[in-house]
């Protein structure tokens, strides 16, 4: 027999005896009748009832000379039988129920479920996002993790950016291009596909891009080169794709990529352990959609590094990031500029000028500069002013240049007095000495870490050069110190291990960079730490390039410029050691003194 009929005919077997059994179900419910209890007590009363079932809500009992085709069988439900005895008395059908509690149980069940995995969605959506997986899933972890913040919420323009006038001329083309790309290059040129903005560490280089996004208003894709690479192999060139394809699509846009250095490290430069690197594969795509995409598109690159030193050469080189912008630490016109927008938040005192507040604060960024003046703000807080005075930015910036006040670190007689000559050692020599920056303040107040006194020179004046005589008159200031307690204790002590350091720092700068000594000649021997905007490959271990005999002549000439300057310091102090000895004890007595009050001890000129 065919293997389909024979299933066939097995299906309608079932089928039949099915339906038998449906239809006996039936008969027999046919034959089941329910009743009230009220009837049941009357069958029951009447001699009708045959036999009973009693469960614990139902009461199920045959009948008596049923008739043909009647039911044999009744149901009914029970009832209170005190409750059936009060109402056996009346004239009326009763009979009992049951609650229908079907949505109470059912709801039972199910908000503790959904409870329940409500909670477990919402720990995994967190889990997955401090893992990079936002959206739940490993489909989502290739996606671009940028910030994409558009025209209406960047709110920041070239008027919030004061300072680096320079780059924000650099940068105004940008602007331009974005706001007319097609007709930019009506004359052939072309906009660079990348700028790289390169600077020290709060000079405003994030600000900057912002700024270019707000005032072409066009969208603007922010992200750190840090957040490419993850854990999983692909990752972080899977974003660099995603990226690029979603700028496109809101093109004309700016992405912007701060911290370049996490991601476009010089490749090889690190690989101690053998192997592929996952960020190698990160900049090899990055470097893929640089050359890929068209800047005609409306499309601009930024990035901003404080590293370009190990930034990989071929990342920098023409067609990838073709413009690079320094964004250098203000100068004094900078600065003054920065100041006047922050302190447009400050209540101020009339004796404020943001002119005096710049003088005081050569070699201060933008972010220094914020903080200052959130620090002056503070102290006129804390000591209940009404407005911030010239003083709380003065001690604003002897604390963030010199550190907390510890004035519960207590010196003995003995070392109170060595730490009033050391520093009275430096103020003095400074004041001796034409062309040294003006000594605003003398303190022997313990600050910082391990400073046990101060001495704050202020410059009058930006510096860019320094001669050979000035650099010998900075380490004179510097030995003062040390001369001072080598004159009036007859030996040193350990307060000068910072002095001596910057003192060799400059000798061997003098020797090996400068071309300072007539003997070596004018060649250089060592590089500087830091040189921006260098696209030479970095210099990870430096040979030396000389023989033993020269290195001994730079030991000998360091030696030497070190041993000179401090006998020009111990000279000076020995001629004015009555001086030093007054202002010493007079500083014992204040333990803080300012430039007038030395002025006045002093005299003008010294």
């Amino acid at each position: 027999m065919d293997k389909k009929i024979e299933f066939n005919l097995w299906y309608v077997a079932v089928a039949v005896v099915g339906v038998l059994m449906l239809q006996g179900l039936w008969r027999q419910h046919q034959l089941v009748e329910l009743i009230p209890y009220s009837q049941f007590r009357t069958y029951l009363q009447s001699g009708q009832v045959d036999d009973l079932v009693v469960t614990e809500n139902f009461i199920r009992g045959n009948l008596k000379n049923a008739t043909a085709g009647s039911p044999t069988e009744f149901v009914t439900k029970r009832v209170d039988l005190v409750v059936a005895a009060d109402l056996q008395k009346y004239p009326v059908k009763f009979s009992g129920g049951t609650e229908n509690t079907f949505v109470r149980d059912l709801l039972s069940w199910i908000v503790p479920v959904m409870m329940f995995f409500g909670f477990w969605m919402f720990m995994s959506r967190k889990i997955m996002e401090k893992q990079g997986l936002l959206g739940g899933g490993f489909m989502t972890v290739g996606k671009s993790k940028a910030k994409v913040y558009v025209e209406h919420e960047t709110k920041v323009t070239f008027a919030d950016v004061a300072g680096v006038d320079e780059a924000k001329a650099e940068l105004e083309e940008i602007v331009n291009f974005l706001k007319n790309p097609h007709s930019y290059g009506r004359l052939g040129g072309r906009m660079p596909k990348g700028v790289l903005l390169v600077g020290p560490p709060g000079t405003g280089k994030t600000l900057l891009a912002r700024a270019i996004a707000g005032e072409a208003q066009v969208p603007f894709f922010s992200i750190s080169g840090s957040e490419f690479v993850e854990m999983f192999v692909g990752v972080g060139a899977a974003r660099v794709r995603d990226l690029f394809a979603q700028a496109r699509t809101k093109a004309p846009a700016i992405i912007f990529i701060d911290e370049l250095d996490a991601l476009g490290r010089a490749r090889g430069a690190f690989q101690f352990g053998g192997g592929n690197d996952e960020k190698e594969h990160t900049l090899n795509q990055l470097l893929a959609e640089l050359d890929g995409f068209d800047p005609r598109e409306g499309l601009v690159l930024l990035a901003a590094t404080n590293r370009p030193e190990i930034l990989d050469p071929a990342l920098l080189r023409a067609g990838r990031f073709d413009r690079q912008v320094l964004v250098d630490r203000p100068d004094k016109i900078g600065r003054i500029q920065i100041l006047t927008v922050h302190l447009k938040k400050a209540k101020l005192a009339a004796d404020v000028a943001p002119e005096r507040i710049a003088a005081l604060t050569p070699g201060f960024t933008g972010a220094d500069l914020a903080n200052l003046v959130n620090e002056a703000a503070l102290l006129a807080t804390r000591r209940d002013g009404e407005s911030v005075t010239m003083d709380d930015f003065t001690a604003a910036v002897e604390r963030i240049v010199a550190g907390l006040e510890k004035r519960n670190r207590l010196l003995n007689a003995n070392e109170r007095k060595v730490v009033a000559y050391h520093e009275m050692g430096h103020a003095l020599v400074a004041m001796s000495l034409a062309g040294s920056d003006k000594v605003h303040k003398v303190s022997i107040i313990p600050r910082g870490i391990g400073s046990l006194g101060y001495t704050i020179q202020r410059p009058t004046e930006d510096r860019y050069l320094m001669t050979r005589d000035e650099l010998n008159n900075r380490m004179a200031v510097l030995l003062g110190g040390r001369a001072a307690e080598s004159i009036v204790f007859e030996q040193v002590s350990t307060g000068a291990a910072d002095d001596l350091a910057k003192v060799t720092d400059i000798a061997r700068g003098m020797v090996t960079r400068f071309g300072m000594v007539e003997k070596l000649g004018q060649v250089t021997f060592e590089e500087a730490p830091h040189r921006y905007l260098d696209l030479s490959p970095p210099l990870f271990n430096q040979v030396r390039k000389y023989s033993e005999e020269t290195a001994r002549e730079i030991d000998c000439a360091v030696r030497d410029f070190v041993a000179q300057a401090f006998a020009n310091s111990q000279a000076i102090l020995r001629d004015k050691r009555l001086l030093l000895d007054k202002t010493a004890a007079l500083l014992l007595e204040k333990e803080t003194l300012t430039e007038r009050q030395l002025r006045e001890v002093v005299g003008e000129p010294l």
